[in-house]
């Protein structure tokens, strides 16, 4: 029988009331393989969720040397229990017809099978090769937030201090790199300070820039819980697009895309305005900044005059009456506020900007560093905290938010990793863009990619696949073929999930183990052990004689011990249900707020809060302009593009698509247009368009009045589509924030036509 999409979505309710019961979850005929009876299961093995960055504790159900069965950890304080239908659906993506069993190389344009010793000799072959002729800036690596740490680690070690190039950098660039700069930029330390426990405490919720209904399910569930357990508690979305994340919004503000800095402005300006900011606050634990000019607290006002709600209202499309609602809920004396975005903010040119105009709104009223009121950054992807933006596994960090720049902390890293300083380059190497850009002009000799499909995420694909082509492209992947491992030279087959141990680390700074429930099929191997023996092969065997991960992540975990980011004891992360750093008493308690007593370990009773990422213990409260994107629509290209993901799918499906429900549900992505604007075009529900930009087009179905509803102008699509005819990263613009170097995938100039 088919499970209809409606069914499908139906049945996330359901899903998370079966995920804690330990039934099993059928709809539309079809057997959802969830949570089973407990003779059907041997052994129930703790883990993470495999999807977003929420970082759901799961109970893995293992029959027979196979994982059958998925239900949440009632002990995670994440998800208590509960989880969304891709969590309770994970047994489906173990046994895929797609997944790779054996090395291959490509030889006359054709796969190969290959043992791991002729592939791995080939790939330190080919490293050898390019560093000798070109230097060691003539390779690089592209690594996830999927990896676990200790892989992160692993490859940041050997790159960045055995090889001696920067040329590290991954998927988290991409999605939440603007939350890291601005997390640093205005108070110093990477990483929120408060923890989803805030959600229970708070009484206004700002979410901006997030679909989180879809993106991060069970957050939302308790959203939706919050607002449910009392009447008085208010949502306020701002989204151009009306998702179902607004469905329990009390207010809806759909501004013109790119218009949020004006509109974040225009709030500080009535919160001055009315009087609704902590004095006393600013004045103890703030300065004001425009650009790197330090300012007074009248000059940022004189500043925000410009912003004027009647001003704004021209720029963003909405009602000054709206924006001075907003801006009094946000800043009600006595209630609290949490504000929650991702990529709606972050993949921006003035991403860095937009999140600390959130922050401002915050320090200006003092709900910070309290429970219930927090600025908070969701994350994409399982481990994008844990294991890029910790371990320092982009081109300009290193672990434990250390930066390649800094010669002291070279020299602190260089200790640990028992290399010589003056081997580590002080240069940030290629970040994201520039790797792929490097690739297309012949610049990068040899690049390794593990667990991300860059074939299909990056945007202005057309360019970046041809660099991947050009280059001797390395692949570690659990399935074969993706958009990227089609491209490669060499395809390394990796373990998946829980057919190894390892360590995430989720959006709230909760360090979380993994436990290896089953053995990968076929040669699959962990990517630790891939990196590992490269590292072998190119001499540097001595530096990676580890016995097991938790050698690994206790010489990484020495690192972080006295930056006040010290995580605890592996031994006690493979018993716990997660803590949330940091912990710098390997058995007391881990840490709900940072820069606050009496929660922080690091902030004395009397000085209440410090911000002691910055040297004078003030966060920064910055005078940012508004600014307009990279590419604004015109009369060629009419339309704003937006991007963005669905319920259904994650990232670009190479897991998602292999669970039959899911594919069922929704086997194809569309572009949604305003109904106006569909009317306008002559453009039909379900009638094929070409959406065209200056890079390149997809050929798309039209959905009107769907799920999501775009502003007018505006149209809007999901990136998971692996087709090459409807893959929109062929559309998206490659520009990037100057600061974090992420890309603008939220906004670019499109013409719609009929197909």
């Amino acid at each position: 029988m088919k499970f209809s999409r409606r069914e499908f979505l139906k049945s996330l309710a359901v899903a998370t009331a079966v995920a804690s019961s330990g039934c099993s979850l059928e709809s539309g005929g079809t057997r959802m393989q969830g949570p089973t009876s407990q003779q059907d299961v041997e052994k129930w093995v703790k883990g993470v969720c495999r999807y977003c960055g929420t970082g759901c504790g799961v109970l893995a159900g293992v029959n027979k040397g196979k994982i059958v069965a998925v239900k949440g950890d009632p002990d995670c304080a994440v998800n208590k229990g509960k989880l969304c239908v891709k969590g309770i659906l994970l047994p489906k993506i173990m046994d895929a017809k797609d997944r790779l069993l054996h090395p291959l190389i490509k030889k006359n344009g054709q796969f190969v099978r290959a043992s791991w010793d002729e592939a791995l000799d080939l790939v330190a072959a080919k490293f050898k090769e390019a560093i000798a002729q070109y230097g060691p800036d003539s390779v690089g690596y592209y690594g996830s937030g999927q990896n676990t740490a200790e892989e992160a680690y692993i490859a940041n070690k050997l790159f960045k201090g055995c090889i001696g190039t920067n040329n590290i950098d991954g998927n988290p660039r991409t999605c939440m790199a603007s939350a890291v700069a601005g997390y640093v930029s205005t108070f110093g330390k990477d990483e929120p300070m408060g923890t989803y426990a805030d959600i229970e405490k708070a009484d206004v919720f700002f979410i901006i820039g997030s679909n989180m209904a879809e993106a991060h399910p069970i957050i939302y569930s308790r959203i939706v819980d919050r607002k449910n357990s009392d009447p008085n508690v208010k949502v306020i979305v701002a989204d151009p697009r009306r998702t179902r994340t607004a469905d329990i919004a009390d207010i809806l503000l759909q501004f013109i895309p790119g218009t949020d800095l004006a509109l974040l402005n225009s709030m500080a300006y009535v919160l001055i305005e009315e009087d609704l900011i902590d004095k006393d606050f600013v004045a103890k634990h703030t300065n004001f900044m425009q650009g790197e000019k330090k300012i007074t607290f009248e000059e940022y006002k004189a500043f925000l005059a410009d912003y004027s709600p009647e001003k704004v209202a021209e720029i963003t499309g909405l009602a000054a009456d709206q924006i001075r609602t907003v801006a009094r809920l946000f800043g009600a004396k006595g209630k609290n506020t949490m504000s929650l975005w991702t990529m709606g903010l972050n993949q921006r040119i003035r991403g860095t900007w937009a999140n600390n105009l959130v922050h401002n709104l915050h320090l200006l009223t003092g709900k910070i560093c309290k429970p219930g009121n927090t600025p908070f950054s969701l994350t994409g992807q399982p481990s994008a905290c844990g294991s890029i933006r910790e371990v320092g596994a982009l081109s300009h960090l290193l672990p434990a938010h250390r930066v390649v720049t800094n010669p002291q902390h070279r020299e602190e890293v260089a200790k640990v990793w028992g290399v010589d300083p003056a081997k580590m380059s002080p240069k940030p190497g290629y970040h994201t863009i520039e790797l792929f850009r490097a690739a297309a002009d012949g610049k990068l000799k040899v690049l390794w990619v593990i667990c991300t499909n860059p074939g299909q995420s990056i945007p202005n694909l057309e360019l970046y696949r041809k660099g991947m082509e050009k280059t001797f492209l390395v692949v570690s992947e659990a399935y074969h073929p993706t958009r990227t491992s089609e491209l490669a030279d060499v395809v390394l087959p990796s373990a998946l999930w829980m057919e190894k141990e390892g360590i995430y680390g989720n959006g709230e700074r909760r360090t979380q183990h993994i436990a290896k429930a089953v053995e990968p099929p076929g040669e699959a191997k962990p990517d630790v052990w891939h990196l590992m023996e490269v590292a072998k092969r190119l001499g540097f065997g001595n530096l990676f004689a580890y016995k097991d991960n938790e050698e690994i992540w206790e010489e990484y975990r020495k690192l972080t011990i006295g930056t006040k980011m010290d995580l605890p004891p592996y031994a006690r992360l493979r018993k716990e249900h997660g803590l949330t750093w940091p912990v710098p008493d390997p058995n007391g308690p881990d840490t709900y707020i940072r820069y606050a007593a009496p929660w922080d370990p690091f902030v004395k009773k009397e000085e209440g809060i410090k911000f002691y990422g910055k040297p004078d213990g003030r966060a920064v409260i910055f005078a940012r302009p508004h600014a307009n994107p990279q590419e604004m629509p015109d009369s060629e290209y009419p339309f704003f593009l937006s991007t963005g993901r669905i319920l259904e799918h994650w990232h670009t499906t190479t897991m998602t698509m292999n669970v039959p429900e899911i594919k069922r549900a929704m086997p194809e992505m569309y572009v949604e247009i305003n109904a106006a604007d569909a009317e306008k075009l002559g453009i039909k529900d379900g009638d094929y368009v070409k959406v065209v930009s200056r890079r390149g087009q997809c050929r798309l179905k039209a959905k009107i009045n769907g799920r999501g509803q775009p502003r007018p102008g505006m149209v809007w699509v999901p990136f998971h589509d692996t087709e090459i005819s409807r893959m929109i990263n062929f559309v998206t613009i490659d520009a990037f924030d100057d600061t974090s170097k992420q890309p603008e995938y939220k906004i670019c100039a499109v013409r719609i036509e009929k197909a």
